[in-house]
């Protein structure tokens, strides 16, 4: 449960229009869609994926660090990690298991397959969108486990396009298709609280002393 005691006391170190913009934008967060991205060797390539979780509304990321270890870089993410819950797995077993636990589809983005081409995909639940390694794209382990493929359509002669760019073109068409369905697809209550908090806490300088001094009021 959420301490509301707690959050009222902490909105009072914050502005009222702080306040209202993190209300605005929880409005339009969503974990209908999550990211996921597998083994990705440059480190601008995963921290630009995570600023494109954070511009479009898309709450959740997932990073697998089996083969390359920490792949966030938190200036490349211009602090787009302090507003987006970044999971990290070290395989991408564990990542799967996680996702289609808590109900996800898992879709595998690859120019390759039978892909459904980004115009035509339509939602068949919560969605996880799979990408891949810069030159290898996605594991064979990842394709296997997919319930769908999805890529972008493309008119040239190069056949992939950057990793960070594939993301940002799926996630902006994705969303702006997702908020005109009528599914459920907005955060609950409950996570709209929790982010709220989290959000406050982040914004607050010498949180460690305020929090102990609420505490010890309590």
């Amino acid at each position: 449960m959420i301490d509301l005691k707690l959050l009222s006391y902490l909105e009072g170190f914050i502005t009222e229009d702080r306040k209202n913009r993190f209300e605005s934008i929880l409005e339009r967060r969503t974990n209908y869609i999550t990211v996921a991205i597998e083994d990705v060797f440059q480190l601008h390539n995963t921290s630009a994926v995570v600023r494109s979780c954070e511009v479009f509304g898309v709450q959740e990321a997932h990073v697998i660090e089996g083969r390359f270890g920490k792949r966030l870089d938190e200036n490349i993410a211009m602090g787009a990690q302090k507003w987006v819950d970044v999971h990290t797995y070290a395989s991408s077993s564990d990542c799967i298991k996680e996702l289609k636990n808590k109900g996800y589809r898992i879709v595998a983005t690859s120019p390759h397959n039978e892909s459904c081409m980004l115009n035509d995909f339509k939602f068949e639940g919560k969605t996880a969108l799979f990408f891949g390694t810069e030159k290898e794209g996605l594991s064979k382990e990842v394709l296997d486990a997919a319930d769908g493929y999805l890529k972008i359509p493309m008119e040239g002669f190069t056949e992939s396009l950057n990793i960070s760019v594939s993301a940002a073109i799926i996630l902006q068409h994705l969303t702006t298709k997702l908020r005109k369905e009528k599914i459920d697809w907005q955060l609950t209550e409950e996570e709209k609280l929790e982010k709220h908090l989290d959000w406050s806490k982040k914004s607050i300088r010498s949180i460690d002393d305020i929090l102990a001094r609420y505490y010890g009021k309590n």
